[in-house]
Protein backbone atom coordinates (compact mmCIF):
# COMPACT_ATOMS: atom_id res chain seq x y z
CA UNK A 1 0.00 0.00 0.00
CA UNK A 2 1.05 3.55 -0.82
CA UNK A 3 -0.33 6.44 1.24
CA UNK A 4 -0.92 9.73 -0.58
CA UNK A 5 -1.06 12.84 1.58
CA UNK A 6 -3.39 15.32 -0.11
CA UNK A 7 -2.28 18.94 0.16
CA UNK A 8 -5.10 20.09 -2.13
CA UNK A 9 -3.63 19.44 -5.57
CA UNK A 10 -5.98 19.37 -8.53
CA UNK A 11 -3.93 16.36 -9.64
CA UNK A 12 -4.12 14.24 -6.48
CA UNK A 13 -6.58 11.83 -8.09
CA UNK A 14 -4.20 11.42 -11.01
CA UNK A 15 -1.45 10.38 -8.61
CA UNK A 16 -3.74 7.69 -7.21
CA UNK A 17 -4.69 6.54 -10.69
CA UNK A 18 -1.08 6.23 -11.82
CA UNK A 19 -0.21 4.16 -8.75
CA UNK A 20 -3.18 1.85 -9.27
CA UNK A 21 -2.46 1.53 -12.98
CA UNK A 22 0.82 -0.01 -11.87
CA UNK A 23 -1.23 -2.55 -9.84
CA UNK A 24 -0.27 -1.10 -6.48
CA UNK A 25 -3.05 -0.19 -4.06
CA UNK A 26 -3.11 3.31 -2.60
CA UNK A 27 -5.26 5.53 -0.44
CA UNK A 28 -5.51 9.28 -0.04
CA UNK A 29 -5.49 10.93 3.38
CA UNK A 30 -5.54 14.55 4.59
CA UNK A 31 -2.38 16.06 6.09
CA UNK A 32 -4.16 16.02 9.46
CA UNK A 33 -3.81 12.24 9.62
CA UNK A 34 -1.96 11.23 12.78
CA UNK A 35 1.34 9.39 12.86
CA UNK A 36 -0.38 6.65 14.84
CA UNK A 37 -2.95 6.21 12.06
CA UNK A 38 -0.18 6.04 9.45
CA UNK A 39 1.63 3.39 11.47
CA UNK A 40 -1.56 1.34 11.61
CA UNK A 41 -1.89 1.59 7.80
CA UNK A 42 1.73 0.43 7.44
CA UNK A 43 2.36 1.89 3.97
CA UNK A 44 5.33 0.77 1.90
CA UNK A 45 5.79 4.40 0.89
CA UNK A 46 4.28 7.88 1.14
CA UNK A 47 3.63 10.38 -1.64
CA UNK A 48 3.16 14.03 -0.69
CA UNK A 49 0.92 15.70 -3.28
CA UNK A 50 1.14 19.17 -4.74
CA UNK A 51 -1.16 21.97 -3.67
CA UNK A 52 -2.16 25.58 -4.31
CA UNK A 53 -0.53 27.03 -1.18
CA UNK A 54 2.96 28.39 -0.55
CA UNK A 55 4.81 26.62 2.25
CA UNK A 56 5.89 29.92 3.85
CA UNK A 57 2.27 31.06 4.28
CA UNK A 58 0.91 30.78 7.83
CA UNK A 59 -2.25 29.01 6.65
CA UNK A 60 -0.54 26.51 4.37
CA UNK A 61 -1.44 22.84 5.10
CA UNK A 62 1.23 20.82 6.87
CA UNK A 63 1.53 17.22 7.96
CA UNK A 64 3.23 16.03 11.14
CA UNK A 65 7.02 16.30 10.48
CA UNK A 66 7.35 12.98 12.31
CA UNK A 67 6.34 11.41 8.99
CA UNK A 68 9.99 11.76 7.96
CA UNK A 69 11.04 9.56 10.89
CA UNK A 70 8.85 6.59 9.92
CA UNK A 71 11.62 4.96 7.92
CA UNK A 72 9.51 4.52 4.76
CA UNK A 73 10.37 6.01 1.35
CA UNK A 74 8.81 9.41 0.63
CA UNK A 75 8.19 11.20 -2.67
CA UNK A 76 7.27 14.88 -2.55
CA UNK A 77 5.62 16.38 -5.64
CA UNK A 78 5.70 20.18 -6.10
CA UNK A 79 4.22 21.54 -2.82
CA UNK A 80 4.90 18.14 -1.29
CA UNK A 81 8.58 18.62 -2.10
CA UNK A 82 8.48 22.11 -0.59
CA UNK A 83 6.94 20.75 2.61
CA UNK A 84 9.68 18.14 2.82
CA UNK A 85 12.46 20.67 2.26
CA UNK A 86 10.98 23.09 4.78
CA UNK A 87 10.38 20.40 7.43
CA UNK A 88 13.96 19.14 7.11
CA UNK A 89 15.45 22.62 7.59
CA UNK A 90 15.71 23.98 4.05
CA UNK A 91 14.30 27.18 2.56
CA UNK A 92 11.64 27.64 -0.13
CA UNK A 93 11.02 31.07 -1.65
CA UNK A 94 8.91 32.68 -4.35
CA UNK A 95 10.58 31.91 -7.68
CA UNK A 96 12.14 34.72 -9.69
CA UNK A 97 10.77 33.04 -12.80
CA UNK A 98 7.63 30.99 -12.39
CA UNK A 99 7.15 27.88 -14.51
CA UNK A 100 3.82 26.81 -15.95
CA UNK A 101 3.57 24.28 -18.75
CA UNK A 102 6.26 22.29 -20.52
CA UNK A 103 9.90 22.43 -19.43
CA UNK A 104 13.02 20.53 -20.40
CA UNK A 105 14.32 18.42 -17.51
CA UNK A 106 18.11 17.94 -17.38
CA UNK A 107 18.81 14.79 -15.37
CA UNK A 108 22.05 14.77 -13.36
CA UNK A 109 21.60 11.56 -11.38
CA UNK A 110 20.02 8.60 -13.16
CA UNK A 111 19.81 6.41 -10.09
CA UNK A 112 16.67 6.13 -7.99
CA UNK A 113 13.75 8.04 -9.49
CA UNK A 114 15.35 8.54 -12.89
CA UNK A 115 16.60 5.02 -13.51
CA UNK A 116 16.28 4.17 -17.21
CA UNK A 117 15.28 7.69 -18.26
CA UNK A 118 16.98 9.75 -20.94
CA UNK A 119 19.31 12.58 -19.88
CA UNK A 120 16.86 15.19 -21.16
CA UNK A 121 13.11 14.74 -20.80
CA UNK A 122 10.01 16.89 -21.14
CA UNK A 123 8.03 17.53 -17.97
CA UNK A 124 5.02 19.53 -16.84
CA UNK A 125 5.59 22.38 -14.41
CA UNK A 126 3.05 24.34 -12.39
CA UNK A 127 4.72 26.36 -9.64
CA UNK A 128 5.51 29.85 -8.42
CA UNK A 129 7.89 28.80 -5.61
CA UNK A 130 11.19 26.94 -5.68
CA UNK A 131 14.51 26.30 -3.98
CA UNK A 132 16.58 28.98 -5.67
CA UNK A 133 19.98 27.71 -4.56
CA UNK A 134 21.60 24.47 -3.42
CA UNK A 135 22.67 26.41 -0.33
CA UNK A 136 19.01 26.37 0.74
CA UNK A 137 18.76 22.59 0.70
CA UNK A 138 18.82 20.65 3.99
CA UNK A 139 21.98 18.67 4.84
CA UNK A 140 22.20 15.34 3.01
CA UNK A 141 19.92 16.36 0.11
CA UNK A 142 21.37 16.93 -3.34
CA UNK A 143 19.99 18.01 -6.73
CA UNK A 144 19.22 15.20 -9.19
CA UNK A 145 17.65 17.24 -12.03
CA UNK A 146 17.20 20.83 -13.12
CA UNK A 147 15.53 22.98 -15.78
CA UNK A 148 16.64 26.23 -17.34
CA UNK A 149 14.61 28.16 -14.74
CA UNK A 150 14.81 25.87 -11.71
CA UNK A 151 18.10 24.57 -10.35
CA UNK A 152 16.48 22.14 -7.91
CA UNK A 153 13.83 20.61 -10.18
CA UNK A 154 14.39 17.28 -8.42
CA UNK A 155 16.24 16.35 -5.23
CA UNK A 156 17.17 13.22 -3.32
CA UNK A 157 18.14 12.19 0.21
CA UNK A 158 19.11 8.67 -0.80
CA UNK A 159 20.26 7.58 2.64
CA UNK A 160 16.69 7.99 3.93
CA UNK A 161 14.98 7.22 0.62
CA UNK A 162 13.42 10.67 0.38
CA UNK A 163 12.88 12.22 -3.02
CA UNK A 164 11.30 15.40 -4.34
CA UNK A 165 10.29 16.61 -7.79
CA UNK A 166 9.22 20.12 -8.72
CA UNK A 167 7.37 18.85 -11.81
CA UNK A 168 4.24 16.67 -12.00
CA UNK A 169 5.04 13.08 -13.04
CA UNK A 170 1.37 12.07 -12.69
CA UNK A 171 0.08 14.11 -15.66
CA UNK A 172 0.13 12.88 -19.24
CA UNK A 173 2.10 16.00 -20.25
CA UNK A 174 5.14 14.44 -18.53
CA UNK A 175 5.83 11.62 -21.05
CA UNK A 176 8.20 9.67 -18.78
CA UNK A 177 6.25 10.44 -15.61
CA UNK A 178 4.93 6.88 -15.28
CA UNK A 179 8.50 5.58 -15.31
CA UNK A 180 9.36 8.00 -12.48
CA UNK A 181 6.42 6.79 -10.40
CA UNK A 182 7.18 3.14 -11.18
CA UNK A 183 10.79 3.62 -10.09
CA UNK A 184 9.52 4.97 -6.78
CA UNK A 185 6.99 2.16 -6.33
CA UNK A 186 9.11 -0.81 -7.30
CA UNK A 187 12.81 0.07 -7.00
CA UNK A 188 12.62 2.40 -4.00
CA UNK A 189 9.56 1.16 -2.04
CA UNK A 190 9.87 -2.49 -3.06
CA UNK A 191 6.18 -2.83 -3.91
CA UNK A 192 4.83 -5.79 -5.87
CA UNK A 193 2.34 -5.27 -8.76
CA UNK A 194 -0.22 -7.52 -7.09
CA UNK A 195 -3.33 -5.35 -6.73
CA UNK A 196 -6.15 -6.22 -9.13
CA UNK A 197 -9.93 -6.28 -9.20
CA UNK A 198 -9.81 -9.95 -8.30
CA UNK A 199 -7.81 -9.26 -5.16
CA UNK A 200 -9.99 -6.23 -4.37
CA UNK A 201 -13.14 -8.34 -4.69
CA UNK A 202 -11.76 -11.00 -2.37
CA UNK A 203 -10.79 -8.42 0.25
CA UNK A 204 -14.08 -6.53 -0.11
CA UNK A 205 -16.18 -9.68 0.28
CA UNK A 206 -14.25 -10.59 3.44
CA UNK A 207 -14.61 -7.06 4.81
CA UNK A 208 -18.35 -6.96 4.10
CA UNK A 209 -18.87 -10.30 5.87
CA UNK A 210 -16.81 -9.13 8.83
CA UNK A 211 -18.77 -5.86 9.04
CA UNK A 212 -22.29 -7.16 8.46
CA UNK A 213 -22.00 -10.57 10.16
CA UNK A 214 -25.60 -11.81 10.54
CA UNK A 215 -27.18 -8.41 9.92
CA UNK A 216 -29.48 -7.40 7.10
CA UNK A 217 -28.61 -4.82 4.44
CA UNK A 218 -30.76 -2.70 2.14
CA UNK A 219 -29.44 -1.06 -1.00
CA UNK A 220 -30.97 1.38 -3.45
CA UNK A 221 -30.65 -0.25 -6.84
CA UNK A 222 -30.89 2.28 -9.65
CA UNK A 223 -29.78 0.08 -12.54
CA UNK A 224 -26.59 2.07 -13.04
CA UNK A 225 -23.10 0.60 -12.95
CA UNK A 226 -22.23 1.76 -9.42
CA UNK A 227 -25.25 0.43 -7.54
CA UNK A 228 -25.35 -2.72 -9.68
CA UNK A 229 -21.73 -3.65 -8.96
CA UNK A 230 -22.16 -2.77 -5.28
CA UNK A 231 -25.27 -4.96 -5.12
CA UNK A 232 -23.59 -7.93 -6.78
CA UNK A 233 -20.49 -7.61 -4.58
CA UNK A 234 -22.55 -7.48 -1.39
CA UNK A 235 -24.83 -10.30 -2.60
CA UNK A 236 -21.74 -12.42 -3.20
CA UNK A 237 -20.66 -11.73 0.39
CA UNK A 238 -23.93 -12.20 2.30
CA UNK A 239 -26.53 -13.57 -0.15
CA UNK A 240 -30.17 -13.11 0.92
CA UNK A 241 -29.17 -10.91 3.84
CA UNK A 242 -29.21 -8.17 1.19
CA UNK A 243 -32.50 -6.67 0.02
CA UNK A 244 -32.28 -4.32 -2.94
CA UNK A 245 -34.89 -1.60 -3.27
CA UNK A 246 -35.63 -0.14 -6.67
CA UNK A 247 -37.36 3.20 -6.28
CA UNK A 248 -39.20 4.27 -9.41
CA UNK A 249 -39.10 8.00 -8.76
CA UNK A 250 -40.28 8.95 -12.22
CA UNK A 251 -36.91 10.58 -12.89
CA UNK A 252 -35.36 7.58 -14.63
CA UNK A 253 -34.90 6.81 -18.31
CA UNK A 254 -37.66 5.43 -20.48
CA UNK A 255 -38.76 1.89 -19.44
CA UNK A 256 -36.02 1.66 -16.81
CA UNK A 257 -38.16 -0.34 -14.34
CA UNK A 258 -38.92 -3.03 -16.93
CA UNK A 259 -35.24 -3.42 -17.77
CA UNK A 260 -34.36 -3.67 -14.09
CA UNK A 261 -36.76 -6.54 -13.50
CA UNK A 262 -35.37 -8.40 -16.49
CA UNK A 263 -31.70 -7.87 -15.60
CA UNK A 264 -31.64 -8.42 -11.85
CA UNK A 265 -34.67 -10.24 -10.55
CA UNK A 266 -34.81 -12.75 -13.40
CA UNK A 267 -31.15 -13.18 -14.42
CA UNK A 268 -29.32 -12.73 -11.12
CA UNK A 269 -32.03 -14.04 -8.77
CA UNK A 270 -31.52 -11.22 -6.30
CA UNK A 271 -33.94 -10.16 -3.58
CA UNK A 272 -35.44 -6.93 -4.98
CA UNK A 273 -38.41 -4.80 -3.97
CA UNK A 274 -39.91 -2.40 -6.51
CA UNK A 275 -41.46 0.80 -5.15
CA UNK A 276 -43.54 3.17 -7.25
CA UNK A 277 -43.00 6.69 -5.96
CA UNK A 278 -43.22 8.99 -9.01
CA UNK A 279 -46.09 11.11 -7.68
CA UNK A 280 -44.34 11.55 -4.35
CA UNK A 281 -41.12 12.84 -5.91
CA UNK A 282 -42.85 15.12 -8.41
CA UNK A 283 -45.00 16.60 -5.66
CA UNK A 284 -41.91 17.35 -3.56
CA UNK A 285 -40.13 18.91 -6.57
CA UNK A 286 -43.04 21.05 -7.75
CA UNK A 287 -41.90 24.60 -8.46
CA UNK A 288 -38.27 23.92 -7.46
CA UNK A 289 -35.72 25.23 -9.98
CA UNK A 290 -32.51 25.50 -7.94
CA UNK A 291 -30.34 22.42 -8.72
CA UNK A 292 -28.95 22.08 -5.20
CA UNK A 293 -32.45 22.18 -3.74
CA UNK A 294 -33.51 19.54 -6.26
CA UNK A 295 -30.68 17.24 -5.17
CA UNK A 296 -31.42 17.72 -1.49
CA UNK A 297 -35.17 17.15 -1.96
CA UNK A 298 -34.54 14.01 -4.01
CA UNK A 299 -32.02 12.76 -1.44
CA UNK A 300 -34.39 13.38 1.46
CA UNK A 301 -37.37 11.82 -0.32
CA UNK A 302 -35.25 8.85 -1.31
CA UNK A 303 -34.23 8.31 2.32
CA UNK A 304 -37.85 8.69 3.45
CA UNK A 305 -38.87 5.92 1.05
CA UNK A 306 -36.03 3.81 2.39
CA UNK A 307 -37.13 4.35 5.95
CA UNK A 308 -40.61 3.14 5.11
CA UNK A 309 -39.28 0.06 3.34
CA UNK A 310 -36.82 -0.61 6.15
CA UNK A 311 -39.71 -0.78 8.63
CA UNK A 312 -41.23 -3.55 6.52
CA UNK A 313 -38.02 -5.59 6.70
CA UNK A 314 -37.28 -6.74 10.21
CA UNK A 315 -33.73 -6.55 11.50
CA UNK A 316 -32.22 -4.14 8.97
CA UNK A 317 -28.99 -2.66 10.30
CA UNK A 318 -27.13 -1.43 7.23
CA UNK A 319 -27.71 0.80 4.21
CA UNK A 320 -25.39 0.04 1.28
CA UNK A 321 -24.45 2.69 -1.26
CA UNK A 322 -22.52 2.76 -4.53
CA UNK A 323 -20.46 5.80 -3.56
CA UNK A 324 -17.28 6.24 -5.64
CA UNK A 325 -14.06 8.15 -4.97
CA UNK A 326 -14.91 11.09 -7.30
CA UNK A 327 -18.26 11.47 -5.46
CA UNK A 328 -16.42 12.02 -2.21
CA UNK A 329 -13.79 14.30 -3.72
CA UNK A 330 -16.32 16.64 -5.35
CA UNK A 331 -18.46 16.82 -2.22
CA UNK A 332 -15.95 17.38 0.57
CA UNK A 333 -12.50 18.80 1.11
CA UNK A 334 -9.92 16.04 1.39
CA UNK A 335 -7.10 18.09 2.86
CA UNK A 336 -8.86 19.24 6.00
CA UNK A 337 -9.37 22.86 5.01
CA UNK A 338 -12.10 24.99 3.46
CA UNK A 339 -12.93 24.19 -0.14
CA UNK A 340 -15.67 25.02 -2.59
CA UNK A 341 -18.27 22.29 -2.99
CA UNK A 342 -18.94 22.00 -6.73
CA UNK A 343 -22.15 20.06 -6.24
CA UNK A 344 -23.54 17.75 -3.61
CA UNK A 345 -24.02 14.07 -4.38
CA UNK A 346 -27.15 12.20 -3.42
CA UNK A 347 -25.23 9.34 -1.83
CA UNK A 348 -22.60 11.30 0.06
CA UNK A 349 -22.97 12.64 3.57
CA UNK A 350 -24.61 11.68 6.82
CA UNK A 351 -27.95 9.95 7.12
CA UNK A 352 -30.64 11.34 9.40
CA UNK A 353 -30.10 10.12 12.97
CA UNK A 354 -33.63 8.76 13.07
CA UNK A 355 -32.74 6.27 10.34
CA UNK A 356 -30.36 4.42 12.66
CA UNK A 357 -28.68 2.50 9.83
CA UNK A 358 -24.96 1.98 9.42
CA UNK A 359 -23.50 2.70 5.99
CA UNK A 360 -21.72 0.13 3.82
CA UNK A 361 -19.82 1.64 0.88
CA UNK A 362 -17.66 -1.08 -0.69
CA UNK A 363 -16.74 1.01 -3.76
CA UNK A 364 -15.87 4.30 -2.07
CA UNK A 365 -12.16 4.08 -2.90
CA UNK A 366 -12.63 3.06 -6.56
CA UNK A 367 -12.74 5.08 -9.75
CA UNK A 368 -15.38 4.44 -12.40
CA UNK A 369 -13.20 2.39 -14.73
CA UNK A 370 -12.14 0.23 -11.78
CA UNK A 371 -15.79 -0.37 -10.90
CA UNK A 372 -16.43 -1.53 -14.47
CA UNK A 373 -13.51 -3.96 -14.26
CA UNK A 374 -14.83 -5.18 -10.92
CA UNK A 375 -18.23 -5.78 -12.53
CA UNK A 376 -16.61 -7.94 -15.21
CA UNK A 377 -14.70 -9.83 -12.52
CA UNK A 378 -17.99 -10.51 -10.70
CA UNK A 379 -19.68 -11.75 -13.88
CA UNK A 380 -22.05 -8.84 -14.48
CA UNK A 381 -23.53 -8.66 -17.97
CA UNK A 382 -21.32 -6.62 -20.31
CA UNK A 383 -24.17 -4.36 -21.46
CA UNK A 384 -24.75 -3.32 -17.86
CA UNK A 385 -21.08 -2.99 -16.96
CA UNK A 386 -20.50 -0.65 -19.89
CA UNK A 387 -23.52 1.56 -19.20
CA UNK A 388 -22.73 5.24 -19.26
CA UNK A 389 -22.92 7.04 -15.88
CA UNK A 390 -26.35 8.29 -14.86
CA UNK A 391 -26.74 10.88 -12.08
CA UNK A 392 -28.31 9.83 -8.79
CA UNK A 393 -30.97 12.54 -8.99
CA UNK A 394 -31.78 11.24 -12.47
CA UNK A 395 -33.41 13.44 -15.08
CA UNK A 396 -34.17 16.08 -12.43
CA UNK A 397 -30.75 17.60 -13.05
CA UNK A 398 -31.20 17.36 -16.81
CA UNK A 399 -34.41 19.35 -16.77
CA UNK A 400 -33.38 22.95 -16.25
CA UNK A 401 -36.15 24.68 -14.37
CA UNK A 402 -39.44 23.30 -13.08
CA UNK A 403 -39.99 19.55 -13.22
CA UNK A 404 -43.40 18.34 -14.41
CA UNK A 405 -44.72 15.04 -15.72
CA UNK A 406 -45.07 16.58 -19.17
CA UNK A 407 -41.51 17.93 -19.28
CA UNK A 408 -40.21 14.58 -18.01
CA UNK A 409 -41.99 12.77 -20.81
CA UNK A 410 -40.44 15.09 -23.41
CA UNK A 411 -36.93 14.52 -22.04
CA UNK A 412 -37.35 10.75 -21.70
CA UNK A 413 -38.34 10.42 -25.33
CA UNK A 414 -35.56 12.75 -26.54
CA UNK A 415 -32.98 10.90 -24.46
CA UNK A 416 -34.17 7.53 -25.78
CA UNK A 417 -33.79 8.72 -29.38
CA UNK A 418 -30.33 10.09 -28.66
CA UNK A 419 -29.03 6.88 -27.06
CA UNK A 420 -30.54 4.75 -29.81
CA UNK A 421 -28.66 6.68 -32.48
CA UNK A 422 -25.43 6.86 -30.43
CA UNK A 423 -25.50 3.05 -30.20
CA UNK A 424 -26.41 2.62 -33.86
CA UNK A 425 -23.52 4.88 -34.85
CA UNK A 426 -21.05 2.81 -32.81
CA UNK A 427 -20.25 5.61 -30.37
CA UNK A 428 -21.82 4.43 -27.12
CA UNK A 429 -18.71 2.64 -25.84
CA UNK A 430 -16.44 5.42 -27.11
CA UNK A 431 -18.16 8.10 -25.02
CA UNK A 432 -18.05 8.63 -21.28
CA UNK A 433 -21.56 10.07 -21.30
CA UNK A 434 -24.15 11.15 -23.83
CA UNK A 435 -27.52 12.55 -22.86
CA UNK A 436 -30.20 15.12 -23.59
CA UNK A 437 -30.98 18.21 -21.52
CA UNK A 438 -34.33 20.03 -21.58
CA UNK A 439 -33.76 23.77 -21.46
CA UNK A 440 -36.04 26.25 -19.65
CA UNK A 441 -36.85 28.22 -22.78
CA UNK A 442 -38.78 27.96 -26.01
CA UNK A 443 -38.04 29.09 -29.53
CA UNK A 444 -40.01 29.90 -32.64
CA UNK A 445 -40.16 27.30 -35.37
CA UNK A 446 -42.13 26.26 -38.44
CA UNK A 447 -43.84 22.88 -38.77
CA UNK A 448 -46.29 22.14 -41.58
CA UNK A 449 -46.31 25.81 -42.62
CA UNK A 450 -47.46 26.72 -39.13
CA UNK A 451 -45.67 28.74 -36.49
CA UNK A 452 -44.55 26.77 -33.42
CA UNK A 453 -43.23 27.92 -30.10
CA UNK A 454 -41.73 24.84 -28.49
CA UNK A 455 -38.96 23.46 -26.29
CA UNK A 456 -35.21 23.42 -26.93
CA UNK A 457 -33.21 20.26 -26.25
CA UNK A 458 -29.45 20.35 -25.76
CA UNK A 459 -27.29 17.33 -26.56
CA UNK A 460 -24.29 16.61 -24.35
CA UNK A 461 -21.63 14.04 -25.30
CA UNK A 462 -18.20 13.89 -23.66
CA UNK A 463 -15.07 11.78 -23.58
CA UNK A 464 -13.24 11.15 -20.31
CA UNK A 465 -11.23 8.60 -18.35
CA UNK A 466 -12.54 9.21 -14.86
CA UNK A 467 -14.94 12.21 -14.93
CA UNK A 468 -12.39 14.40 -13.15
CA UNK A 469 -11.82 16.09 -16.52
CA UNK A 470 -13.80 15.72 -19.75
CA UNK A 471 -13.80 17.00 -23.31
CA UNK A 472 -16.77 17.43 -25.63
CA UNK A 473 -17.02 14.68 -28.21
CA UNK A 474 -16.39 15.52 -31.87
CA UNK A 475 -19.37 13.56 -33.17
CA UNK A 476 -19.85 13.43 -36.96
CA UNK A 477 -22.14 16.13 -38.30
CA UNK A 478 -24.15 13.47 -40.08
CA UNK A 479 -24.87 11.68 -36.78
CA UNK A 480 -25.79 14.93 -35.06
CA UNK A 481 -28.10 15.71 -37.96
CA UNK A 482 -29.87 12.36 -37.63
CA UNK A 483 -30.30 12.84 -33.87
CA UNK A 484 -31.66 16.35 -34.30
CA UNK A 485 -34.02 15.37 -37.09
CA UNK A 486 -35.44 12.41 -35.18
CA UNK A 487 -35.95 14.32 -31.93
CA UNK A 488 -37.73 17.20 -33.64
CA UNK A 489 -39.90 14.87 -35.73
CA UNK A 490 -40.68 12.23 -33.11
CA UNK A 491 -40.79 14.09 -29.79
CA UNK A 492 -43.87 16.26 -29.55
CA UNK A 493 -43.07 19.65 -28.03
CA UNK A 494 -39.51 20.09 -29.37
CA UNK A 495 -38.61 22.23 -32.38
CA UNK A 496 -34.91 22.95 -31.82
CA UNK A 497 -31.83 20.87 -30.88
CA UNK A 498 -28.42 22.34 -29.94
CA UNK A 499 -25.05 20.71 -29.18
CA UNK A 500 -22.97 21.52 -26.08
CA UNK A 501 -19.26 22.01 -26.91
CA UNK A 502 -18.00 22.81 -23.39
CA UNK A 503 -15.22 20.91 -21.62
CA UNK A 504 -14.69 20.11 -17.93
CA UNK A 505 -13.26 22.29 -16.54
CA UNK A 506 -14.49 25.02 -16.72
CA UNK A 507 -17.92 23.42 -17.19
CA UNK A 508 -19.15 20.29 -15.44
CA UNK A 509 -20.41 17.25 -17.34
CA UNK A 510 -23.97 17.56 -16.08
CA UNK A 511 -25.70 20.90 -16.52
CA UNK A 512 -26.86 20.97 -12.91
Amino acid sequence: MILIIDFGSQYNQLIARRVRESKVYCRIAPPTISIEAIKEIRPEGVILSGGPSSIYEKTSPKADPAIFELGVPILGICYGMHFMIDALGGTVKGAGKREYGFAELHIKDREGLFKGLEDNASCWMSHGDSIDSTEHLPPGIHVTASTDNTEAAAVAFKEKKMYGVQFHPEVEHTPQGKAVIDNFLFDICGCEPSWSMKSFAEEAVAEIRDTVKDGKVILGLSGGVDSSVAALLIHKAIGDQLTCIFVDNGLLRLDEAKKMKANFKSRLNMNIRFVKAEKRFLSALKGVVDPEKKRKIIGKTFIDVFEEEARRIKGVEFLAQGTLYPDIIESVSTFGGPSVVIKSHHNVGGLPRRMKLKVVEPLKYLFKDEVRRLGVELGLHEDLVQRQPFPGPGLAVRIIGDITARRLNVLKQADAVLLEEIRAGGYYRKLWQSFAVLLPLKSVGIMGDKRTYENVVAIRAVTSRDAMTADWARLPHKLLGIISNRIINEVKGVNRVVYDISSKPPSTIEWE
